[in-house]
């Protein structure tokens, strides 16, 4: 007897743009994504975080960013929201501390808010370009998320949640995540937002759409996919970002 394949395993992060139009779209095919997968967030350790994978026997699959991939992430984000029609304002992190919102959304998750928070989150970043790493404004979207916003700016001070995140990372490095967004169910793996359609086809698997990719000879994510704009030059405010030297010079930023 074949066993059924776990839960489908989402890895996110709140640094990414591609995890946030991903999980966008996600939500927007299966609305049960909250309940019918289990999240992992994803993002880069400070030294007590670090620490503590080290002693879990972890680290991290993935390899530095150039400034070119940034400045092709900068342009390529702009067209994905272009052809979308999704709203989006550049965030600059700088001296980013991401467990402000990571573990703060591993403790709305244990108060049973992990929707509504993640909502303000990315809300806060990607459609006004706040800065999700200061507790103020993270304090904010926990208020907005019917949470207590001490609760969720403590976190970082939380050891068992500490110890939790440790735990997210860590199975990010037993499952081989190398980049963000990431879906696993069983031993099926799809890596991005253009892998998102294949995930859905695997996992729930659509008999007409599987009929007509037979007639056709054509795949769904292809079908999916649709016309980019000839046009798409960078993102606003990316000048400020490239002379800030806002890019990334030392990590991935957990995305592709």
């Amino acid at each position: 007897m074949t066993r059924a394949p776990a839960r489908p395993r989402l890895f996110f992060s709140f640094r990414s743009p591609y995890s946030w139009l991903t999980v966008r779209r996600l939500r927007a095919t299966v609305p049960t994504a909250f309940t019918d997968f289990d999240w992992f967030p994803y993002w880069d350790p400070d030294a007590r975080t670090a620490e503590a994978l080290a002693a879990r026997g972890a680290e991290f699959h993935y390899v530095q960013m150039s400034r070119a991939k940034h400045l092709y992430l900068l342009m390529d984000t702009k067209r994905l929201v272009q052809r979308e029609g999704v709203p989006m304002a550049w965030p600059i992190d700088v001296d980013p501390h991401w467990e402000v919102p990571h573990l703060g959304w591993l403790a709305a998750r244990r108060a049973g808010r992990a929707a509504p928070f993640y909502d303000e989150v990315v809300a806060a970043r990607w459609e006004r370009g706040e800065n999700i790493c200061d507790p103020a404004v993270v304090a904010g979207c926990a208020e907005r998320a019917g949470l207590d916003p001490a609760v969720v700016t403590g976190a970082v001070d939380d050891p068992q949640l500490r110890d939790e995140g440790a735990g997210c990372l860590e199975r990010a490095y037993l499952d081989d995540i190398f980049g963000i967004p990431y879906l696993k169910w069983g031993r099926h793996r799809f890596w991005g937002l253009d892998r998102l359609d294949g995930f859905l086809a695997v996992w729930r698997p659509d008999p007409t759409a599987a009929g007509a990719v037979a007639r056709n000879g054509s795949g769904t994510a292809a079908a999916v996919a649709g016309a980019v704009p000839a046009e798409a030059g960078l993102p606003d405010r990316a000048e400020a970002i490239v002379a800030s030297g806002g890019y990334d010079t030392d990590t991935t930023g957990g995305c592709g």
